[in-house]
């Protein structure tokens, strides 16, 4: 039995070991295919050709109620919502890219975190998406973005891993 013991031991010890390489890097590699065309894609429908001139679909979709009492009008934006549209779209291209190549990865991972939580807020306080239950499979909507942070908890702890300009710069 202590052989037994001490060969899951030493199997799983290895694991650990190999944690810190292999987690990183398959979050990152994950956030590359599942993310990184979303987060552009919905950051190209924010600007309205150019990154300065923001969309009415920008408008409608951060700030609903709002855009619908101004009839998605966006000469009617205030300064703060051009920022909050402005700054959202600049994450939106940054961050992603940065996770991608492992660049400033936990702030990147920080920020993401960040954004999930206000497109959620948005999505459930604005454009009344029910929030569902929390391990209820029968509800589809935004409890799916527990994964989505659960996946930059991994990089805010681990970092970017050994494939990363992070690595290379001593960043980790």
């Amino acid at each position: 039995m202590n052989r037994l013991i001490s060969l899951h031991n030493s199997f799983f010890n290895s694991l650990t070991r190999g944690s810190d390489i292999l987690l990183p890097t398959l979050a990152r590699i994950t956030f590359a295919s599942i993310f990184l065309i979303y987060y552009w894609n919905s950051a190209g429908l924010k600007i309205d050709g150019s990154i300065f001139t923001p969309s009415a679909g920008a408008f409608a979709q951060i700030f609903p109620k709002a855009a619908e009492e101004a009839l998605y009008d966006i000469t009617q934006l205030t300064v703060f919502q051009k920022l909050v549209i402005f700054s959202g779209t600049v994450a939106e291209y940054a961050l992603p890219a940065l996770l991608i190549v492992g660049l400033l990865t936990r702030l990147a991972a920080l920020g993401t975190f960040g954004f999930i939580i206000i497109q959620t807020a948005v999505d459930v306080n604005g454009h009344n998406v029910p929030l569902g239950a929390l391990f209820n499979p029968s509800i589809d909507l935004i409890d799916e973005r527990t994964l989505w942070i659960f996946l930059m908890l991994v990089l805010i702890f681990k970092g970017a891993g050994p494939l990363s300009i992070d690595r290379i710069l001593k960043l980790t």
